[in-house]
């Protein structure tokens, strides 16, 4: 909220409910370009001097189009209150006060919905990370990105003094996250920086669930971030205070990677494909038994497995079209749609039926094993393979969203 110089502007009311940015079409209409959060805790020797550097820099590149909002969880050194005493004299900043939330992340978004702005910036307020790299990361957004990241891990950035056991610790997290979550931390060579910027249209409308001090991953996990692009810094220690880096910032960045992998799996419809596939395999054991058994028919295993396999195909599509994935059914109700579905769902099952026979004769002529436990055994290895391309390909073309 901007004011006139010389006037104390009032505290920014703290939004509430969800942490859901909103579009700045409906709530937030004006010239405001960017919008730089800057959250707070005891940060009181260090607030000016951010705020002086930051806003000298983009009085020059974006004269009257942006907007600088300290948050502050209630700093027991009355960093909000020095901050906002500022507001008198940098008239393009705005202060918030939290009282009843805690923790960096959640103080940013806060500060997000908030905001004006079509470019949602983060920055920390101890001058570690060199306002100056704004403007750099500035350019990169215009040139059309979604994301610009501020890193140490490229050429011409780096670390000032930090020791090899912390600079180990670091690289370690980040390898550990590239093991769990590698299609969100392999986007980018600092997946712990806490200096960016993002587009509005990438994370609007879209349930922010951060844990701990690290929120580019949630935002890189969650967001529509189609571009993404780096710019270098070199991180310098602090002058003033406390390092909020330590070892439980780590273990909530490890937390945070496993809930997103977990986020990220689709286990309520995995559950349901399970259930039908369970039906699969009552009709698959069933003709097995009729077809193959010595006391039945006695028909040779591969020809029994065929068939029966076969009409647990025809069992399981029907159900998963219906329920599993009824959802997106419904959206293409044509009789063409569903045979479209159907032929893929046949061809990827039968591929999953080739590798499911290949692994039955294994187990039952070469390991000796029992023919009903060796196709049991085949069919839950072959059911990941089915679930999988079927999400991604039968049903997928059928849902408008995400084709």
């Amino acid at each position: 909220m901007a004011v006139e110089q010389g006037a104390i502007a009032p505290l920014l009311r703290t939004p509430t409910g969800a942490l859901r940015i909103g579009p700045k079409s409906a709530r937030f209409p004006g010239a405001v370009q960017l919008s730089v959060i800057v959250p707070t805790y005891r940060e009181a020797k260090n607030v000016e001097e951010m705020v002086r550097r930051l806003s000298a820099i983009l009085d020059a590149a974006f004269p009257g189009r942006y907007e600088i909002i300290i948050v502050d969880d209630n700093s027991p050194d009355g960093t909000w209150e020095i901050a906002q005493k500022l507001t008198a004299n940098y008239p393009a900043l705005s202060v918030m006060r939290r009282e009843n939330e805690r923790g960096l992340s959640s103080a940013v978004i806060r500060g997000w919905q908030a905001a004006r702005g079509d470019i949602l910036a983060v920055i920390d307020a101890d001058l570690q990370h060199p306002p100056e790299v704004t403007l750099d990361l500035c350019k990169l957004m215009e040139r059309g990105s979604d994301l610009a990241v501020a890193t140490r891990y490229v050429e011409g950035g780096g670390v000032s003094d930090w020791s090899l056991f912390r600079r180990f610790i670091s690289r370690g997290a980040q390898m550990i996250g590239l093991v769990i979550l590698p299609g969100v931390v392999g986007r980018v060579s600092d997946p712990m920086s806490g200096y960016f910027m993002v587009r509005r249209s990438a994370i609007e409308n879209v349930d922010l669930h951060p844990l701990g001090y690290k929120i580019l991953i949630e935002v890189i996990g969650r967001g529509r971030c189609r571009w993404i692009s780096e710019a270098p810094y070199v991180f310098r220690e602090r002058d003033h205070g406390e390092s909020k880096v330590t070892r439980k910032v780590y273990i909530d960045y490890l937390r945070h990677l496993v809930r997103l992998r977990l986020a990220s799996l689709p286990i309520s419809r995995f559950a349901r494909f399970a259930v039908v596939g369970c039906s699969g395999v009552v009709v698959d054991m069933g003709l097995l038994f009729l077809l193959s058994d010595p006391t039945m028919l006695a028909w040779g295993l591969t020809r029994s497995k065929l068939i029966a396999s076969e009409m647990a195909i025809v069992n399981n599509f029907m159900w998963n079209d219906s329920w599993t994935f009824g959802d997106i059914s419904a959206r293409q109700r044509g009789g063409k749609d569903k045979l479209r579905r159907f032929a893929k769902f046949q061809l990827i099952c039968l591929v999953g039926l080739l590798l499911n026979t290949i692994l039955l004769n294994l187990q039952f002529n070469l390991l000796g094993m029992n023919r009903y436990v060796a196709n049991a055994t085949s069919i839950l290895i072959v059911t990941g393979w089915n679930f999988w391309l079927n999400l991604k390909l039968s049903w997928r073309t059928a849902d408008p969203e995400k084709a």
